[in-house]
């Protein structure tokens, strides 16, 4: 719809400009020559569980960040992307008939591959405009056969950040009914307000949690799909199981840059937290003077907000009219959620609209001048 009508693209969580140009070259560089620092055949297969230098810098990314004592050898496995990583675990933990519980709304391949395994996808609604997890909505939606809850923190969609607190909270009702967990956390190098702190940080998450996250959104280059996953030896040894035969490996050249990216790129990451909050900030004051209230993300690429204040009660729908009539694409946040739980009932979030940030000053400056149309828009 964007291209179709020239409007300005809200809607995909991908940057508009490329990650460091010192990382892009390393991988370049590897790619011609045909060799990188500690891998001799660049443009080959890499080892199935991944180059042995990004094990190791991710092991120590997590030491350096987290206080995580993480085995490179035993503890680390390389994915092609963070969403690999989630599928690969999933088949490799999920039996058909058992349950996988998210929060929602939620990354649209968590029910995708949890249908793929076979299994039942159970989700625990978040509430507005906090959306942070209710602990007793979660443990009442657990049953016997609850295998694994996939959480998302930074979360995907709203920005939401689970303090420890909630953390250890959620952790002590998995561990009373043995559900194991699967925490994406690739938003982990973009939280605007505090710190990030891994599930596996909190008291007991560490031996029942697989953490996976990627350079894709840290780095800004997503199209690289260079991922990873950390956790106890036994867990990640399943999942190698399958993934072994999923992709077996991938870029060996873009793997060995982000094993130079990993310990170098500190201050790439805190320029970035820098300019994606100014960006944040920029589109949230555009939309609240287009009539609406969005909220104030703490983390991640995206604002969500409720068009309901302007009249509008399905915004999949409205998504076609704003892209003509507006010339600003979103995502519809019902996308993000199952279907209602009874025929008739409403969509959840039916009526509220995810828009991305992650983009140039000059599109959100452009964005920002369409959005002051949604009215009119909107009234025809």
């Amino acid at each position: 719809m964007a291209r179709r009508h020239g409007a300005v693209n809200l809607g995909q969580g991908f940057p508009d400009a490329d990650g460091p140009e010192w990382v892009r070259t390393l991988a370049a560089e590897a790619i011609v020559i045909g060799r990188a620092d500690g891998v001799e055949h660049a443009n080959q297969y890499a080892p199935g569980r991944g180059d042995p230098l990004l094990r190791g810098a991710v092991a120590d990314h997590q030491h350096r960040h987290y206080g995580l004592e993480v085995d490179p050898d035993r503890e680390v496995l390389v994915t092609t992307g963070a969403t690999e990583g989630i599928a690969a675990a999933l088949l490799a933990l999920v039996q058909p008939g058992d349950e996988v519980l998210a929060f929602e709304p939620y990354y649209d391949s968590y029910a995708a591959v949890a249908d793929l395994a076979g299994a039942r996808f159970v989700t625990v609604p978040l509430a507005a405009p906090d959306f942070q997890p209710d602990p007793e909505a979660l443990e009442s939606a657990i049953t016997g056969r609850t295998r694994i809850l996939l959480l998302n923190t930074p979360h995907n969609p709203t920005g939401a950040v689970i303090p420890p607190a909630g953390l250890s909270r959620i952790v002590a009702i998995c561990a009373r009914h043995d559900v194991l967990i699967l925490s994406d956390e690739v938003y982990e190098h973009l939280v605007y307000e505090g710190r990030h702190h891994p599930v596996a940080s909190v008291p007991g998450g560490w031996e029942r949690t697989l953490t996976v996250s990627s350079a894709g959104k840290s780095f800004s280059l997503t199209g690289w799909k260079v991922g990873w996953l950390t956790g106890p030896p036994d867990l990640v040894e399943s999942v190698y199981s399958v993934k072994q035969f999923l992709t077996y490996s991938s870029g060996p050249a873009y793997q060995a840059a982000i094993a130079r990216a990993l310990p170098e790129g500190d201050g790439f990451l805190a320029g970035q937290r820098d300019r994606y909050r100014f960006a944040r900030d920029v589109l949230v004051a555009g939309l609240r003077s287009a009539g609406l209230e969005p909220v104030v993300p703490a983390a991640g690429y995206f604002t969500v907000a409720d068009l309901a204040a302007l009249g509008v009660d399905d915004a999949q729908d409205t998504a076609a009219v704003l892209a003509e009539r507006a010339g600003v694409v979103g995502i519809p946040v019902g996308a993000l959620c199952g279907p209602p739980a009874h025929p008739g009932d409403p969509t959840p979030y039916g009526s509220w609209m995810r828009w991305a940030f992650c983009k140039s000053p000059e599109v959100l400056t452009e964005a920002v001048a369409r959005l002051q149309g949604l009215g009119r828009a909107l009234s025809g």
